[in-house]
């Protein structure tokens, strides 16, 4: 699944901002974001430009580089904003016009990727293994096809940690050590696996006799700024992942194999929750301080059905499992993320 970081999309609504004579506020997708009052008329197509992005060294991005080219959230008169749009003139004369259309490669954007510390980027192995699934759950602000189709499931919440992804699996007797794209080697150095050893992960995989991979995120003292003012590092379970079944656990299951491993899931914050159709009031949920810091904001929620589910026609969503999450506006802005 690649990630249309610009793409074709439709101005949904247009709203005034409460003392702001130039800007309005504008929907595309299920983000908001503002826009110069009269450029757009609600219906019109443009190139719409996410979060997380870096635009080129081009004249027309020049007004980004004091924000390093980035684009980000920000907060303009009081209203929340996520995504640049552009006219549809940026575009090459030969490029076709379609909605939802993906302009990332032609515009020459790029996703942003925060740099990586030392202790936890390691010496690498290989590529991540093949046979197991990458942790990349969508944002739930381009899935509304999706809360549409699955409206009034049961859903499990969880908080989304601000940590390092990782992933430990044993396979046919061999173990290994994973980051968010990368397998790993042994190090005495590197946070993931001196984590591994101080909690006996080899070994505890090892004794359930079959071929499994545990997804969580590691948190603590020299990852994200540790925001949860933790000591030391720790180890929160979000996923078990079957190799030989090449499926994920239903979440009873998962809870099950946490505690046979006796290792800690991150947050549990709702295990009930019927599925609602409507993007605006999922990322409000996800507006929370985090379960680990009061003081610190969550950096969202991961939402998951009890049961296992795909949607292939979706391709938003990565090789097909429902599984999406909405980040804290009030997180980003916060965190400069």
């Amino acid at each position: 699944m690649a990630r249309k970081l610009a793409s074709i999309q439709k101005i949904i609504a247009l709203e005034p901002i409460e003392g702001a004579d130039a800007i309005e506020k504008a929907t595309v997708l299920g983000w908001q974001l503002v826009v110069k009052k009269g450029e757009y008329q609600v219906g019109d197509l443009c190139v719409y430009c996410e979060i997380d992005t870096l635009l080129p060294s081009k004249p027309e991005f020049e007004f980004m580089r004091p924000r390093g080219m980035r684009v980000r959230t920000i907060r303009l008169r009081g209203q929340i904003s996520q995504g640049i749009c552009f006219p549809l003139a940026l575009l090459p004369p030969d490029f076709d016009i379609i909605e939802d259309a993906d302009c990332t490669s032609v515009l020459e954007i790029e996703k942003y990727e925060a740099p990586i510390p030392a202790s936890l980027a390691g010496k690498v192995k290989g590529a991540f293994p093949s046979f197991i699934l990458k942790t990349d759950e969508t944002r739930v602000q381009v899935l509304q096809s999706l809360l549409d189709k699955f409206k009034d499931q049961i859903f499990y919440i969880t908080e989304k940690l601000d940590g390092s992804s990782c992933t430990y699996y044993i396979r046919d007797g061999q173990f290994g050590v994973c980051s968010r794209n990368l397998e790993l080697l042994e190090d005495d150095e590197n946070t993931l696996w001196k984590v591994a050893r101080q909690l006996d992960i080899e070994q505890k995989l090892r004794h359930l006799g079959g071929n499994y991979a545990l997804q969580g995120e590691l948190i603590g003292e020299g990852i994200q700024s540790n925001k949860y003012k933790l000591r030391g590092q720790s180890f929160r379970i979000y996923n078990v992942f079957d190799i030989n079944k090449f499926q994920y656990l239903d979440y009873p299951s998962f809870l099950e194999m946490a505690h046979k491993l006796e290792l800690t899931t991150v947050p549990v914050l709702d295990t009930n929750y019927k599925l609602q159709n409507d993007i605006p009031t999922i990322v409000k949920m996800s507006t929370i301080k985090s379960t680990l810091a009061p003081e610190a904001w969550a950096e969202g929620i991961v939402l998951r059905p009890l049961q296992e589910l795909k949607d292939f026609e979706n391709s938003n969503l990565y090789a097909g499992r429902v599984s999406f999450k909405a980040i804290n506006p009030e997180f980003l802005l916060k965190y400069g993320e």
